[in-house]
């Protein structure tokens, strides 16, 4: 047995290859994150070379993005996670009541299974810490984050490349799946994660959050400020968590609603060009 620990947003899980290292191999994007092993952890995943038994597999959701599936339930009580890319099922994850312990087979260890099972429980284990798993692409800008929302097919990542074309003095710090933390002192960060799509950006970076902005096609680039209802349900749409598990929607609530009445956020009315991103960029940097 081996166990590797990562950090992300200040926040430590460890991965137990059980003597598997081609595993260190393929998730090569977490080595920017590694840390030094600890026993204060949110979490840690055994990768299990046996089957998962799914004879007593209830399902309660499924979810479904661009060729990927997910598949949630439970087994005696247990939350359970299947995998599916394309139809396939590539990884079984089982975990225990507080998320705090979980099990993945996924065959032949494979990436997307593993980096699955990783990312659905960190975002599970961390939702009652002020700290939530974001579907965006985020750039950095004068040291602060800008974060772009909406639903797939939106533009965010064309809006981010837009900023990286224009703006000079951007840098690219997630482009899917960035981590936001409410400190302590109330302030509001913006961490790079392992975990960014089809894009390669698995940075070990970190900036005080200035300002979110919800995207949203359209034959021209008029921005306004959101009131904080709207920014709530654009929160909503945008935070990765199991909303029917009420122990963890409550975590999940209070992080929206500090994050909708202390940040600044935006709706962005918006074509595909320089214009969309100095018009964005000149309203809501400070």
């Amino acid at each position: 047995m081996k166990e590797i620990y990562y950090k992300v947003a200040g926040h430590v899980f460890a991965l137990e290859t059980v003597g598997n290292e081609s595993i260190e191999l393929d998730l090569w994007q977490y080595e920017p994150f590694v840390t030094d092993p600890t026993d204060d952890v949110v979490f840690r995943l055994k990768l299990s070379s046996t089957p998962i038994d799914m004879d007593n597999f209830n399902m309660e959701v499924v979810q479904e993005d661009e060729g990927q599936s997910i598949n949630a339930g439970h087994i005696d009580e247990h939350p359970c996670f299947q995998f599916f890319l394309h139809g396939k099922l590539k990884g079984v994850l089982l975990c225990s009541k507080d998320y705090q312990q979980g099990e993945i087979y996924a065959e032949d260890c494979n990436l997307f299974g593993v980096n699955n099972a990783l990312m659905v429980m960190y975002a599970l284990a961390t939702s009652n810490k002020l700290t939530a798993l974001f579907h965006s692409s985020v750039v950095s800008y004068r040291d602060r984050a800008y974060m772009f929302l909406g639903p797939s097919g939106t533009g965010k990542s064309t809006h981010s490349k837009l900023w990286l074309q224009y703006i000079e003095g951007t840098e690219l710090v997630n482009d899917d799946n960035p981590v936001v933390r409410i400190l302590n002192d109330g302030t509001i960060w913006v961490y790079g994660s392992p975990w960014s799509g089809k894009t390669h950006c698995y940075r070990n970076v970190s900036y005080p959050l200035g300002a979110i902005v919800l995207l949203a096609q359209a034959p021209a680039n008029i921005i306004r400020r959101l009131k904080p209802i709207e920014a709530y349900a654009a929160l909503m749409m945008s935070i990765s968590g199991k909303r029917w598990d009420s122990r963890l929607a409550e975590g999940l609530h209070e992080t929206e609603n500090l994050i909708a009445t202390h940040a600044p956020m935006w709706h962005l009315d918006c074509l595909p060009d320089e214009e969309a991103a100095r018009v964005c960029c000149e309203t809501v940097v400070s």
